[in-house]
Order: C-alpha cells, then structure tokens, then sequence
C-alpha cells in the first residue's frame, strides 16, 4: 500500500515563499556550497522536540552545523553489533569524514523522552517497559543517569535527569575508539549545553563547577 500522499498546502506556500526570497537573495551561497559539499566546524546532537531550533539559537547559516535530532539528544554507547544505529553512524561521519571540530550535545527544558524515562524508572509507564516499545528500549540508554539522581527530592529530579542526558551522552561519545583519539590528539572537543527553551537560557557543563549559565 502505497502511504505517500500530497504535500500539504501551507508547506508548498512556505517553500514557494522561502525560494522567492531566502534563496533568491542567496543563490550564489547556496550553489556554492551545492558544488563545494559541506564542511560544518561542529556537530550538535539535540532532541526531535519541536521546541527545540538549533539553527535559531546559534544564528547559523545553511553548511555551518552538522546536526543530529533523535529522542532526548541521547548517544548510545559504542556498540558495532552490526545493527542498526542511525546515531552512532551520525557521529562516525561527522568525526572520520567530515572531521568536526566539536560535538555538542543540546538538552532542553521540559523534555518528553526523558520524562518518559524518568516515569519508567519509578516504576509509572508501564507501556515503556514493553521490548516492543521502541521509545522505552531508547530511554534505556539514560538509566544510568537516573541511578545517579534518584535519590534527589521529587521537584528537582526531572530536571537533573535532562541534564544526565547530556553527560550520559558525553561518556558514551568517549566510547567511541575515534571519538576517544580524535580527543587525545586535540583535533576534536566535546562540549555539553542545556537549553531552558521558556526562558531562553543556555547553560554550559564544566566538569568543575557543572553546569553554569553562558
């Protein structure tokens, strides 16, 4: 069964008006770049949620980030079982072909994958526990990170735990053989962000001082 259906109306207007103006003024950058390929200085690793804009955030132009979204900004740990792993192929590219300079990881605010999580871990969405939930195996990634804040007062956990997400991330992507020796060889810096998406606040991991407003 074929499941394709027409392009929403509102999509094709805001295209035709995006190549009317965005791209006609720019035509020369965006054909350059068509025929250069794309040399990003950074990768950013950030959740689906719709709230989440990297490219507004950080004011970047079309070629500047190599950006990955998947549910909760998670990176697994490195795994070659000869599966699928759409996130970890991201970051092979990124690093082996591309060769980023950076990888940020970008949590956020009110995040849903890792209130799933956290509700799975106290024992409140048993749906996610299923091996048929997709959502839920995924979530398992952060488990660890779960471990290290539940023993925080019930107000405060939700919020630690979306900030675990990025140091989770952050550990794993140090399992990843040319992660860890494009790191040593100082051709490659991991850095760790949270967004408060409401109030439009950014914080920065520093493993002194944890995370800290920009």
């Amino acid at each position: 069964m074929d499941a394709a259906r027409p392009l929403p109306q509102y999509l094709i207007q805001r295209f035709h008006g995006w190549r009317a103006t965005t791209y006609q003024d720019n035509k020369a950058w965006f054909r350059r770049l068509a025929a250069s390929g794309q040399h990003p200085r950074a990768m950013v690793i950030s959740c689906c949620d719709s709230r989440v804009h990297v490219t507004s955030i950080f004011g970047a132009d079309e070629g500047e980030f190599f950006i990955h979204r998947n549910v909760a900004n998670l990176v697994p740990p490195y795994s070659p079982d000869g599966t699928y792993h759409g996130t970890s192929a991201a970051v092979e590219y990124a690093v082996t072909s591309l060769g980023v300079a950076h990888i940020v990881v970008l949590g956020h605010s009110n995040c849903g994958g890792v209130k799933g999580c956290h509700d799975m871990c106290m024992g409140h969405a048993p749906a996610l526990e299923e091996k048929t939930s997709f959502v839920g195996r995924w979530m398992d990634i952060l488990r660890p990170g779960f471990e290290r804040v539940r023993d925080l007062p019930d107000a405060d956990r939700p919020r630690a735990l979306e900030k675990e997400a990025v140091l989770v991330s952050l550990e794993n992507l140090m399992s990843f053989p040319f992660v860890k020796d494009a790191v040593t060889d100082d051709r490659l810096t991991l850095h760790g962000l949270w967004n408060d998406t409401g109030e439009g606040t950014l914080e920065h991991y520093d493993p002194l001082r944890g995370f800290v407003a920009v």
